[in-house]
């Protein structure tokens, strides 16, 4: 019977891990370097799946046929997106970029096809506006694809904390 009990105890412990990392948060690692200077290479960050309701600039973990990426939010659903002279206009009105560090390339969401951007679809960049497969290549993503956000770092340990 104490066997029986000690078993139990583990095979609980197992399971609540088991569920906290299926439905509520895990690791996710950055691969490459489309989102420098915010994120590096091999960063490991925690995903917080139950996350869902987006906010423009958060950081988000999506699938993307057999991979996931990790991109910044910049367009929500009704809006028009628009790049020109390095400046972010959402609906004609000029917005404070968080990342002034790379060149945006002028765009248009009317480059994707679209006026606005659709219900549950999202326009996400990389902050290495240079250098990432963005919706600008890939398209909108969709609100189904999205696993959740990103906005803490467990690795490396001099980097412990936060994501702006």
């Amino acid at each position: 019977m104490k066997v029986w009990k000690e078993i139990w105890s583990y095979v609980l412990i197992i399971l609540v891990v088991l569920l906290i990392r299926t439905f509520i948060i895990s690791p996710v690692s950055v691969d490459g370097d489309s989102m420098l200077t915010t994120l590096k290479d091999k960063e490991v960050l925690l995903l917080k799946k139950y996350d869902k309701s987006l906010e423009r600039f958060d950081i988000i973990v999506f699938n993307h046929g057999s991979s996931k990426l990790i991109k910044r939010v910049i367009g929500l659903p009704g809006e028009h997106i628009e790049y020109k002279d390095n400046e972010l206009y959402i609906n004609g009105e000029k917005l404070e970029d968080i990342n002034l560090l790379t060149k945006t390339s002028n765009f248009k969401l009317e480059d994707l096809g679209y006026s606005v951007i659709p219900d549950g679809m999202y326009f996400v960049l990389g902050d290495n506006r240079i250098n990432s497969t963005d919706s600008r290549v890939i398209g909108l993503i969709a609100k189904d694809d999205i696993k959740g956000t990103v906005d803490f770092r467990i690795f490396p340990f001099n980097r412990f904390g936060s994501v702006d």
